[in-house]
Parts: C-alpha cells; structure tokens; sequence
C-alpha cells in the first residue's frame, strides 16, 4: 500500500506542474476596440417564444462537440444577467480557461453576481491568480475539500495523504453551468483546451447536456447545497496572498480574449449567430421539450468511511437501477472502465435475461490515464467472456474531424490524438444518461458525481447514432479474447501500464 500510495501522489504533483499561463498577463497593443460585441438580443428575447413552457417543461439538447459547447457557454455568460453559477473538478488558465474567465469577469462588471467552486485536487491554476478573479466584488470562489494542492507544499500534500487517505481523495467530480436560473449546462466537460478541442497534442471526444426551463432548479438547488456545504472553503481562508480589487488589471485580461490568436473571428462569428443557432435547433425539433427531467447527483462527502473506500451514494445506486431495469440493451460510453466484483454482478445478471451491453472505452493508445486502464486489463477477458461487447477507442479515430472544433482546424495544420472522456449511457433505445460518472471504483465509491436522465426516444437514438459510428472500423478496435490493441503503443507505455497493476482497484 505505500508504494501505491506514492505512486498516487506523484502521479498527483506532475499533473499538478502542467503549464499554466498567468492572469496577470503582459500590455500590448489594443485589439478590444475593434471586438466589441453588438448583439442587441437578450435571454429574454431569446426565450420568449418558449415562455408558457419555462415553467413546466425542460428544453434538452445535446452538445456533442466541443466548438458549440463552448460558443453555448460563451453567449450565456455574456448575456447573463442576474447570476452564473459553476462548478467544475478541473479549471485551468490556460487559453480556453483564461477566455473563460473574461467572460466571467466582463458578467461581474455588468453587475452580474458569479459563483465559482473547484474541486481543490486538479486546479491548474495558481492560488495568486485566483486570487485575482476572487478579489472582484461580484465574483466569489470556493475551494472544495482543500489540502490536496492549493497553499500545500508538497510536503503538506504527504501529510494530509497519509493522515487520511479516503477524504484526501474524495472529490468533486461534478460539472455545472447554471446562468439565471434558466439554463444549465452539465456533462464531462472541464473548463480547459482539451475539452474543447483546442489542445495541440491531445483532446477529449465528450458530451455536454443544455437544459433550458424547469429541470434548472434541480440543478440550482444541488449548487447551493455544495456551496454551503463545511467541505467547501472560501479562497482567502486558503492562502495568505492577499490582493485589493483596484490593484488588479482585468484590462489585461480582456485584452488577450480580444486578441485574434487567441479568440479567432470565425470563433466570434459563431457567437454573434448563436441566437440563429438556438432557433434552428428549437424550429427543427432537436431540442426536445420534456415534462420530466431527473437530475442526479450525489451529496457532498458523499462516502461517510463507514464501509471503508466503498460505499457508494446516490449516482452509483441510480446506474445500477437502472442497468437492472433494462429489458434489451445497454450501451455505455466511458473513458475509463475499471470493473467491480458488484459491477461485473449487475453485468452479468443483464446479460443473463437477454439484455445486450455494448462499451466503448479508451484502447491504450488513446487513454490518458495508464492507471485506470491497468485496471480494465485485469478484467478485459472476463467482461469478454461474460457477454459484454468491448470496443476501444483510436486515437486517430476519423470522427475526430467532425466534432473537432472548425476554426482551429482550419487555421492550425494540426493532428492531436483523441480519447474517448464522454460519460454516457443508453438503455432500451429510450432512457439517457449524460454527466460526470466514469465506470470505476472512484466515481462509484469516492468522487461526487451528477448526470441528466432524459426518457426520451429521439435523444437517446442521436446519442445512439453516434455510439454507432464511434465504434465503427475507422473510429475503433473491435476487442475478442484474441484481440486487443495494447500492442499498437510503444514498449514504454505498456511497461508503464503493467508497473500501475500493483495499484489496488478500489482507488482507479
């Protein structure tokens, strides 16, 4: 055990040592006067056609590439105009993070009142920088479970470790996007390049979920409840940097989102037509009007430490309800796939009944997580052999091209590999489940969590038309029990993979 908890923990601070740019930023030449924005149109207008439904029903539409979940993200921000409130595991400054936060902060200018929780684990950010957004008198910000990583040194980050290793790793998974209390985004999206397609070397296929009118309030109550929650810890209370509002330089910050590298015109284009975008979708019905949308998500702390690193809590039960109700099928997307014995149970007892599970989940040459994939490996043969359909993903999987966002592929000669990141899962063609749940023992036992149940027919076939394609020759390998394609990756990475096999499951 103390060697797999050393290796938790440098895996831990190398991924803490990710490049990061800082808010702080440099004075340049002014590109803000000829970026300002002209869009007349409001949330309210925007809604007013759907009014009478607001209230009752739920509008849903599902965000499959990265390009449109961003412009969605962007439009609300910048129109929002009482509250925004979001909650992410990972938030980082780099170049979509740092055009995040101006958004942000240009909504806290307006006089818009924003909310920002992180979990404290994965900021790719430095305290003294969020800082800086915290010291705006409109922005708030929330550390949850801190004293894995902000105002730690390394040292301190052993300590708290090996003092109590299940609430040193017990996080918050959830990813929330709520502006007015009338729209919400939530998904598998993190706030950084790789999940809008905007990395050079890497990015993640996902899934986001918008859901407009009634279901918000679920989703808004879920919020306060973190917000309030003893776990989550106002930033000053974390750092003694200390920073006054008229001291830092926002015109900075504005100034590099306004920058054409950084923020390209075909990029805002898309903004100013994201009214038109929103119509379309509503006048070709692929946003469906629903009377009952469940939001799911555990509550903070989750695991009491009752049953040790098990024991589950409100998303976990959900799944496997679920997945015991279905009648003929089950297919799951999940970029990482480490069975428990329970698992492998719930499995085994649908196929049992004639259900057929279909998963596709990361091959070794897309994952980025060499850890959890040891651990799909030492089951790889039994969910075979049981009657799941395994499929694993390319990492040069040609619908790459069609979800990766447009203008970065048109102005950047670029090939980054892909990884599957999306966490979704449909059952009897009818019921969707779209969030943050990996299937493996962390988001099942350690992490919170939260995803949408839509029942619906027509959402779950559209996710399902991707599945389709996604697991197709061009995009996937087919696995049997003489196949796999760990072979297609270097000598190192696979020596890599077989030394994290001494890691126990219960912490992948």
């Amino acid at each position: 055990m103390r060697l797999s908890i050393l290796v938790v923990l440098v895996t831990l601070y190398l991924q803490s040592c990710n490049s990061k740019k800082d808010l702080g930023l440099i004075e340049g030449t002014s590109h803000c006067d000829s970026t300002l924005e002209s869009d007349t149109i409001s949330i309210k207008s925007l809604l007013s056609p759907y009014q009478q439904r607001l209230d009752t029903t739920t509008g849903v539409f599902v965000l499959e590439d990265g390009g449109t979940s961003m412009i969605s993200r962007a439009w609300w921000t910048s129109h929002a105009t009482k509250t925004i409130d979001i909650q992410y595991f990972i938030f980082s400054t780099d170049n979509i993070g740092l055009i995040a936060c101006d958004y942000l902060v240009k909504a806290a200018e307006r006089g818009v009142k924003v909310r920002i929780l992180i979990d404290d684990i994965m900021v790719n950010a430095e305290a003294e920088d969020l800082m800086k957004l915290n010291a705006h008198h409109n922005i708030s910000l929330k550390v949850y479970n801190p004293g894995a990583n902000l105002g730690k040194s390394l040292l301190g980050k052993i300590s708290n470790l090996l003092k109590d290793f299940r609430s040193f790793n017990q996080r918050m998974h959830n990813k929330t996007f709520i502006v007015d209390n009338t729209l919400v985004i939530t998904g598998g999206r993190n706030i950084a390049d790789e999940y809008f397609d905007y990395d050079h070397e890497y990015n993640f296929r996902d899934r986001d979920i918008m859901l407009v009118g009634k279901a918000t309030n679920q989703v808004t109550g879920s919020f306060e409840q973190y917000w309030n929650s003893d776990l989550s810890v106002d930033l000053n209370q974390l750092t003694d940097y200390r920073i006054e509002e008229a001291d830092v330089r926002f015109d900075l910050l504005h100034e590099y989102a306004c920058n054409p590298e950084n923020f390209w015109p075909e990029v805002r284009d898309q903004l100013v037509g994201y009214p038109t975008f929103f119509r379309s979708i509503n006048d070709s019905n692929q946003m469906v009007w629903l009377e009952n949308i469940e939001f799911v998500v555990d509550e903070p702390g989750k695991n009491d430490g009752t049953e040790g690193l098990s024991g589950g809590g409100v998303t976990t039960s959900k799944l496997i309800e679920l997945i015991n109700d279905s009648k003929s099928s089950v297919d799951i997307q999940s970029p990482y796939l480490v069975t428990t014995e329970l698992g492998k149970k719930v499995f085994k007892a649908a196929i049992d009944r004639g259900v057929k599970i279909r998963i596709l989940t990361n091959s070794l040459a897309s994952t980025d997580n060499a850890e959890a994939f040891s651990g799909y490996q030492k089951d790889r043969n039994e969910l075979l052999e049981m009657g799941v359909q395994l499929y694993e993903f390319k990492p040069d999987a040609k619908v790459r091209t069609e979800v990766m966002n447009s203008a970065l592929e048109n102005n950047e000669d670029f090939n980054p590999i892909f990884g599957i990141h999306a966490k979704t899962m449909v059952i009897d063609s009818n019921v969707s489940v779209v969030g943050t749940f990996n299937l493996d023992p962390r988001s099942a036992n350690l992490n919170t969590e939260c995803f949408v149940v839509v029942q619906d027919s027509f959402i779950a076939k559209s996710i399902t038309n991707h599945f389709e394609i996604e697991t197709g020759s061009e995009n996937a390998w087919t696995i049997t029990k003489d196949f796999n394609p760990d072979s297609e990756v270097s000598k190192s990475k696979r020596v890599k993979t077989w030394t994290r096999k001494i890691l126990p499951k219960s912490i992948l």
